[in-house]
């Protein structure tokens, strides 16, 4: 299967490491133009130098603490470059702990760098989208919308918001050629996993190998994902042979969530 992704730009959030860095490389390979967009200036310029030169891929640096400067500063660039046919929301998740004692700062922190971020951006790319008749919105959540998942309180909170906006903005984007899905990651090899082994081995007294074994035990796989299996599925998604998918969720989890 050809997935031609020849003259199509793309933005990827979130893209100087794990799921998100590996999307934009995916992309990349499949013929796509890519934008960067993270707040660290040194590490967007070393994924940056990672990427072919051949086309002109770029860079923005934005804090996703602050939508309204987030919403300027694509917009901005969108005035004075080009578009995007792609946008893929991603940003590293909330802290850990149970729901019950999350402070409100927490809630509303989360909110603003998931939801909100994620609306500026898309209100942002829609019009270019809707111009040339195609557009790929695809948000990386977590499984946590089918089976909220133990110790993620404010995640599992935040998450289904996102989940829920993305499947009214599927429904108001369809008749445009732009769909809108979200990939569901399940453990995956980043260092946001590498902080919640620690808070386990932490919470149980267990070794962090003992928690690591554990989490890959109750995966039917019998271990973690590599970021790149999660960027396969976004550049399907972000293709023309994915026309007919939208507002969808997608787990690339290895069959732990139990839910179909």
């Amino acid at each position: 299967m050809n997935l031609n992704l020849n003259n199509k730009y793309a933005l990827v959030c979130g893209s100087t490491a794990g799921i998100g860095k590996a999307t934009a490389m995916s992309l990349v390979a499949e013929g796509a133009t890519v934008t960067l967009i993270a707040r660290n200036e040194d590490k967007l310029k070393a994924v940056l130098a990672e990427l072919p030169q051949q086309r002109n891929h770029d860079y923005i640096v934005a804090d996703f603490s602050n939508p309204e400067e987030l919403k300027a500063k694509v917009s901005e660039y969108v005035s004075k470059n080009h578009g995007f046919h792609i946008l893929v929301n991603n940003t590293g998740g909330p802290k850990g702990g149970p729901v019950f004692s999350a402070e409100l700062d927490e809630f509303e922190n989360a909110f603003t760098q998931h939801l909100k971020c994620n609306h500026v951006l898309a209100q942002a790319v829609v019009p270019f989208m809707k111009d040339v008749g195609y557009g790929r919105i695809i948000n990386i959540i977590s499984t946590s919308v089918k089976q909220p998942l133990d110790g993620l309180g404010v995640s599992n909170t935040i998450r289904g918001a996102v989940a829920n906006w993305s499947k009214t903005l599927a429904n108001e984007l369809g008749s445009f050629g732009i769909t809108v899905n979200n990939v569901l990651p399940g453990a995956t090899g980043t260092e946001r996993l590498t902080e919640i082994i620690k808070n386990k081995s932490a919470k149980t007294g267990n070794t962090e190998e003992e928690a690591a074994n554990a989490m890959k035990n109750a995966v039917p796989a019998k271990r973690f994902a590599k970021p790149e299996e999660l960027a396969y599925a976004v550049t399907f998604l972000a293709s023309e042979c994915a026309s007919y998918i939208n507002g969808i969720n997608l787990p690339v989890d290895g069959g732990r969530t139990k839910s179909l």
